[in-house]
């Protein structure tokens, strides 16, 4: 006789077999195979990314019983795969939970993940605490793809560049990533390595305000009030045919604040300056209490300023490995022909 809980992650896989029947055929092999919030454990969540399972709680830990009927019912329905967990149930989201030496060599382990035929190196532990690839931004990098071919891409908070290795594999003129963080953009180059792509992919390490600043002519000064600024790299004016914002929800630097709640506006405005008259801006917002009207409104309003208009709009909404129980997703991506 089953429990309740190995109840809800065998109905969570049955619910997405056709899906995953049709994500196989596109060359898939990452996608969420049960999404707690909706589908009866809150913060829980599991991934497959290739063969391994990532399993990881949000809001409080496994117990060592729902632990063992995790891992019984997943190796059971995907013998060999490698099931790690990750709680991230402590301030901040730092991983807390020990593993075995056995288990720990699994976690840290390089691997490899397909999705709509493009390969993404994956690891279930490394330096940083997020996975390498997020997968409900699946449905915006297909779209990507399906814009991409022939133009000029920008992809703004890159992280480990997915979004540019889309765009690059799927027939992109060149493809700039932009992203802080040096380790982040080593990964976004191993995945190039992976996909056999290299002279259309550029990376460039700087704060995002600092890069967009400098794209849309806006101009980022050396100094500001008296006071030197970190080094940045110089980039000449230039507006791209696709522009991907994906910011994080929350983040300050010297250089300015990203607040995806109370001034998206601000990050929006040299994101739609470095875009081309004519191209398309593709914008997500991560956080689950904005009204996805009321963001789209908000667009609208920063653009009318910044002297540009937004000629049309479409929603693309996460895939059906994350459901909703209203059809408002917590992750909005919106596509504006600009």
């Amino acid at each position: 006789m089953t429990s309740s809980f190995t109840d809800l992650l065998s109905a969570a896989l049955t619910a997405r077999s056709e899906l995953v029947a049709r994500l196989h055929a596109e060359q898939t092999d990452a996608y969420r195979m049960f999404h707690g919030s909706v589908e009866g454990v809150a913060g829980l969540t599991v991934d497959r990314y290739g063969n391994l399972l990532l399993v990881q709680s949000f809001h409080e830990p496994l117990t060592a019983e729902q632990l063992t009927e995790l891992e019984t019912f997943y190796h059971r329905s995907f013998p060999g795969f490698d099931i790690i967990y990750n709680d991230r149930s402590q301030p901040n989201s730092r991983i807390a939970n020990k593993l075995s030496n056995e288990q720990m060599d699994a976690a840290f382990e390089p691997r490899e993940a397909q999705e709509l035929g493009v390969t993404y190196r994956i690891q279930a532990r490394h330096a940083g605490q997020d996975p390498w690839l997020f997968l409900d931004l699946r449905a915006g990098r297909r779209r990507v793809m399906q814009e991409a071919a022939g133009k000029t891409v920008l992809n703004l908070f890159a992280y480990t560049c997915g979004v540019g290795i889309a765009a690059a594999k799927a027939g992109a003129k060149q493809v700039v990533n932009v992203d802080f963080a040096e380790s982040s953009l080593l990964v976004g180059k191993e995945n190039s390595r992976l996909n056999h792509l290299g002279h259309t992919l550029r990376y460039v390490e700087s704060d995002a305000f600092a890069a967009l600043r400098q794209y849309s002519g806006l101009g980022q000064p050396r100094v500001v009030r008296g006071k030197r600024l970190p080094p940045f790299p110089k980039l000449e004016k230039q507006q791209f045919d696709l522009v991907v914002l994906d910011p994080p929800r929350y983040s300050k630097s010297i250089f300015g604040v990203v607040d995806l709640v109370n001034d998206y506006s601000a990050l929006f405005k040299p994101a739609l300056l470095a875009t081309a008259e004519g191209g398309t801006l593709i914008c997500t917002n991560n956080v689950a209490s904005v009204d996805r009207q009321d963001w789209f409104d908000q667009l609208q309003r920063s653009a009318k300023k910044a002297g540009r208009e937004i000629r049309d709009m479409e929603w693309i909404t996460p895939e059906a490995d994350f459901p909703t129980l209203d059809g408002n997703p917590p992750l909005k991506i919106a596509l504006l022909r600009v």
